[in-house]
């Protein structure tokens, strides 16, 4: 789960960006007295995500702003909804609008698209999971918003978990003698006895080498789906399996029929569309402030 700081952190930084020496039009052409009432509306149906990153980006404008969720994350809508109600001075809220937007149109669009794929796959017990395909800066928003669409997160960080994908592997098969499964077990013996072993697969000859070493998860990649059938009954849930590359929401429901455990994803977070969102002001001006 996102947290408040994590949350702070990155749209503090969105609103430094959009207005680092302040809101030149807010601030000469918006009288200060003035207060605003804005509406979160749906353009087309979706997934909602990202209604605290919303809230942050008014509250850390300023923090007399009022903003309520009328939806929860997760939740889905349809066009014309008000997911969100925001008032408060005109000035303020008109300068964290379009932060306040772009990151909840992109988290609601992650979710959606997750939603999507998560459809596809519900009578199989196949899981849809993200990869680091994030946009830079935004993977714990990024991640939360597949978390709303129902699907799962993969490893986070290359700090939390080992994977080894064809480059490592071409790169130990230079450098280190011995076989597969040998150099495989010599260096998960180094490792934490916690810490989760993956290891990429291209072609099924190269499963029992990676079986025989005792990973946790073998990932077939850019498998026909023969293959993958035929890797799943290979493996006989002596590790997870996971299926990865040429997914797409065409693709998927055929591949969790498979029986793999996992799907993973990179288009949740590389292709999403961000939703279309609006943000609907109307100001409130005093008698002094009307022309």
């Amino acid at each position: 789960m996102v947290t408040p700081n994590q949350i702070e952190r990155i749209v503090r930084a969105a609103l430094d960006e959009d207005a680092p020496w302040g809101d030149l039009t807010s601030e000469y052409f918006i009288p200060a007295s003035a207060t605003a009432r804005a509406a979160l509306v749906a353009r087309e149906p979706g997934v909602f995500s990202g209604g605290g990153v919303f809230a942050a980006a008014f509250r850390l404008t300023d923090p007399s702003i009022d903003v309520r969720a009328h939806v929860a994350d997760g939740t889905a809508f349809t066009t014309g909804d008000v997911l969100a109600s925001v008032s408060g001075p005109a000035r303020a809220v008109l300068t964290a609008e379009r932060v306040g937007l772009n990151l909840v149109q992109r988290m609601s669009g992650v979710a959606t698209l997750t939603s999507r794929y998560v459809a596809e796959v519900g009578h199989t017990g196949a899981r849809i999971a993200d990869t680091r395909k994030t946009t830079p800066g935004l993977r714990t928003l990024e991640r939360q918003a597949v978390r709303d669409g129902g699907g799962h997160n993969h490893r986070y960080s290359l700090s939390d978990a080992v994977m080894l994908k064809d480059n490592h592997l071409a790169v130990l098969a230079a450098t280190r003698t011995g076989s597969l499964t040998d150099i495989l077990r010599a260096s998960i013996a180094r490792l934490p006895h916690t810490t989760h072993v993956e290891v990429e697969v291209d072609r099924l000859d190269q499963i029992p080498a990676v079986l025989a070493a005792g990973v946790g998860t073998i990932m077939l990649d850019n498998f026909s789906l023969a293959d993958l059938r035929t890797g799943v009954a290979e493996i006989a849930g002596r590790a997870v399996v996971e299926a990865s590359g040429g997914v797409s929401l065409e693709t998927v429901r055929a591949i969790a029929e498979t029986g793999v455990d996992v799907i993973s994803v990179g288009a949740l977070t590389h292709s999403a569309r961000a939703l279309d969102l609006g943000l609907d002001v109307d100001l409130d001006l005093t008698a002094a402030d009307r022309p």
